[in-house]
């Protein structure tokens, strides 16, 4: 597939809510709220814009991928700015394919362009080991209570650059989001379906679960 890859421009708002509606509905959750998010993330000081990519195939965007800005602190109360990467959608129908590969393939490349040294997520680490991602715990990235979490998952774009120290990691806020206004949100969209699928089991363990030490 010859897929194009440009930043995304402000007539491109609505396709990508819709997008992200039909990528993630009833995925994590029955329903979802990623539409919202993407939404509202747009406005947060956080967010970085010229880090926010669709994918195009055949004049039609089938993708797109997100960062926004938080912040690594190390023992000796040093502080570095990273990446968080997410959310990142692909119409369903065109999953499977390679273009959410492409969309974070091309966003690391330019991460790298401007001078960014880490990134970091939660998801899956199915869907990003593959891209050099690590565990947080083989990192020493713990979240702000001292614990690794099985989903959270960071990738050195400088190699060695979190050598030799310990790192908690501080979401930015612009992912708390009003559930009732998400809700208020979803109305301004063609009714579906909400409903259970095994996904959203698996995403609760994944949230839950923490690396220990043997």
């Amino acid at each position: 597939m010859n897929i194009l890859i440009r930043n995304e421009k402000k007539e491109d708002f609505r396709k990508v809510e819709e997008l992200t509606r039909e990528a993630f509905w009833n995925l994590y959750v029955p329903g979802c709220d990623e539409h919202y998010l993407v939404h509202v993330i747009r406005e947060h000081p956080d967010f970085i814009a010229d880090m926010d990519f669709v994918a195009i195939l055949d004049k039609e965007i089938v993708g797109n991928i997100m960062f926004t800005k938080s912040r690594l602190v190390n023992e000796e109360n040093e502080s570095i700015d990273v990446l968080i990467l997410g959310p990142v959608s692909v119409l369903p129908k065109y999953q499977k394919k390679g273009i959410g590969s492409k969309l974070i393939q091309h966003s690391i490349k330019k991460a790298i362009e401007k001078g960014y040294k880490v990134i970091v997520l939660e998801g899956h680490p199915y869907n990003y080991c593959k891209h050099g991602f690590k565990g947080s715990k083989s990192l020493n990235v713990s979240d702000q209570e001292g614990r690794y979490p099985y989903s959270l998952m960071v990738l050195e774009l400088e190699e060695g650059f979190l050598k030799n120290h310990s790192w908690k990691y501080y979401p930015s806020n612009a992912y708390e989001i009003d559930e009732n206004e998400a809700k208020e949100f979803d109305k301004q969209f063609p009714p579906k379906k909400k409903a259970y699928q095994p996904s959203q089991e698996e995403f609760n363990i994944a949230c839950n679960a923490y690396i220990e030490d043997l």
